[in-house]
């Protein structure tokens, strides 16, 4: 007899497509049929996400992939998260009255990285021409989709504000001044004129890789950029501060930037080997875990009970909490990584997990970075409110918002695969930048205002960002790819599926439809940077044995709705050539497709 899912496990040979929009998804199984590889189907399904779901993301955010090549034999970081500009000092924000940088606005902007990211990931490993993998972006933007219910939910709560501070997003998400209502078609012909543009710009010169070569210039160093910097050039905007400001971000800054390439960290576990972004993502807080549960013998716990449930959430707590402490971008700060994924630390780490929840934040001590560990936990302190909503990024201040990323993953027939985790820019982050349709990103929020971290703001650097797309290899070869967007739940939603399907022997469907949960303990990555210590959040058709259990435990447990917790999608390939995928059916939009 065969288990109930809500959806099947997508099984087939040719290829398959997961992402959180069916709209994109159908997209990227088309430019599969149409000949590209998995690389050229990312890039499609990306720019279409953009249109789809613009609360989530959009041409002025950021990216992280995490990739195979068939071809290179190589596993690969493309990292496409700006850096903070150099008008971006610590003194000009102290100056403009601030002690934390606001969630929204134009001081919270970085370079905008996405779409060089895109475009390096195009030239360097997909095989289609820029005009195959731009038209679908094109033409929903120009024609029109069916507005999702939270867009439109989204911007009508945020219509007023938009009317009065941020006019050229009340003209853009309001034309004729009135809301879309839900599952309207909604356009955004401005857009669309901007990557025609582009592609115009692109086609004028010769060959496939100098038109890749000459949109990267058309946005950065071209019109876009122009028509950035002139904006800002004056604009001086409403933000979460309650106080007015201008940005920082310059023509300059655009046009010295280029996304790049770096190999990942990784560490083994059970027959797996995990591949995570570097310590200027949240990503190594998954390996750091695996680390502390690996000889915990969670295949032996049922992975719906409440051993599991608080044996995954305490080491959680563990990894989070030296996040805070030593993440940052390795190119300005020595980041510990061997230290902090080494056996020798991890047992210690581990002999603190007990029977009762952990009310503490307790980072690790490692020689040589006391004084960091001891400066952090006070401005933790003094800055992280235990009072105020937890993990709701951007402009939870005006409007209910959940969820503020998009996921994409893609496996090919030749066995080429990718994860790819877009956000920012999103249309609640900052005013839409007349005349491109779009809005710049704010993951400047995740930096601090103090000297001396390696999450201080700086010119050049990277914030330690919380996306973090992931790639499995299983007995060394290349097999899975998976990912969710969720602010900081991220890596916790993706470490609770691998755990389960590793140790259960469930498919990626069944995995995906079990009830999930994510802990609130440590500080929010993401304006005003609130944490809940001892909190857990737990969707409610665990159980109720469960649920008390927990909460004898010492958990202060939040009764999430059933389907309401987690954005995950995932595909694999097996030795023999069989493709697998999978999609959550929360929020009713994620999809995956293949065969």
């Amino acid at each position: 007899m065969s288990t109930f899912t809500t959806r099947p496990e997508i099984l087939g040979r040719f290829g398959v497509v997961a992402s959180t929009h069916w709209i994109a998804t159908a997209v990227g199984m088309g430019i599969l049929e149409k000949g590209g590889n998995a690389f050229d189907a990312a890039v499609a399904t990306g720019l279409v996400l953009q249109v789809v779901e613009p609360h989530l993301n959009g041409p002025g955010g950021d990216m992280p992939a995490i990739l195979y090549s068939a071809r290179t034999g190589k596993v690969e970081v493309i990292c496409a998260q700006g850096p903070a500009p150099a008008g971006a000092t610590i003194e000009h924000y102290r100056r403009e009255g601030l002690s934390v940088i606001p969630g929204d606005g134009l001081l919270a902007t970085v370079i905008p990285g996405s779409f060089d990211g895109w475009m390096l990931m195009l030239r360097d490993h997909g095989r289609l021409p820029l005009r195959m993998v731009l038209e679908p972006a094109i033409f929903y933007a120009g024609k029109g989709h069916p507005v999702l219910p939270r867009v439109a939910h989204t911007i009508a709560g945020l219509g007023d504000f938009f009317r009065t501070e941020w006019p050229s997003s009340f003209e853009t998400w309001l034309p004729g001044g009135t809301a879309p209502a839900p599952h309207a078609n909604f356009a955004n012909p401005v857009l669309a004129d901007t990557w025609t543009r582009i592609l115009a710009e692109a086609e004028a010169k010769s060959g496939r890789e100098a038109q890749i070569e000459a949109a990267r210039d058309a946005f950065y160093r071209g019109f876009v950029a122009e028509k950035i910097a002139a904006f800002l050039d004056t604009a001086e905007v409403m933000d979460a501060s309650g106080t007015r400001h201008k940005g920082v971000l310059s023509a300059d800054d655009m046009a010295g930037y280029r996304a790049h390439t770096e190999a990942p960290l990784t560490h083994d576990y059970h027959g797996w080997t995990v591949a995570k972004c570097g310590p200027w993502t949240q990503g190594p807080v998954f390996l750091q875990a695996l680390a502390i549960l690996d000889s915990m013998d969670l295949g032996a716990m049922d992975p719906l009970g409440t051993d599991f449930v608080h044996t995954v959430t305490e080491a959680q707590k563990l990894a989070f909490a030296d996040r805070e402490v030593y993440y940052g971008d390795p190119d300005f700060a020595p980041v510990p990584m061997e230290a902090l994924l080494s056996a020798q630390y991890n047992t210690a780490r581990r002999a603190l997990i007990g029977a009762q929840a952990s009310l503490d934040l307790n980072p690790g001590t490692i020689a040589g970075f006391e004084d960091q560990r001891a400066r952090t936990m006070a401005l933790l302190e003094a800055l992280s409110p235990t009072d105020q909503a937890v993990y709701e990024p951007t402009m939870a201040h005006l409007t209910e918002k959940k969820g503020d990323t998009v996921h994409i993953d893609v496996i090919d027939a030749e066995g080429n695969m990718v994860s790819v985790t877009p956000s920012g820019g999103w249309l609640q982050s900052s005013p839409v930048v007349p005349g491109l349709g779009f809005a710049l990103n704010t993951r400047a929020q995740m930096f601090w205002l103090e000297e001396g971290l390696p999450t201080s703001l700086a010119p050049g650097k990277r914030p330690r960002t919380t996306l973090t797309p992931s790639l499995a290899l299983k007995d060394g070869q290349p097999q899975m790819v998976f990912g969710t967007p969720g602010g900081d739940q991220q890596d916790q939603w993706q470490l609770v599926f691998f755990l389960r399907y590793v140790h259960s022997g469930l498919n990626l469907q069944q995995v995906i439809d079990q009830p999930l949960f994510h802990t609130t303990h440590f500080p929010a990555s993401f304006y005003p940077r609130a944490r809940e210590p001892g909190g857990l959040m737990i969707e409610r058709n665990i159980g109720k044995a469960v649920l008390d259990d927990l909460r004898a435990r010492g958990h202060k447990v939040t009764e999430a709705p059933e389907w309401s917790v987690g954005r995950l999608t995932a595909a694999r390939r097996m030795p023999d050539g069989l493709l697998r995928a999978a999609a959550t059916p929360r929020l009713m939009q994620a999809y995956a497709v293949g065969r």
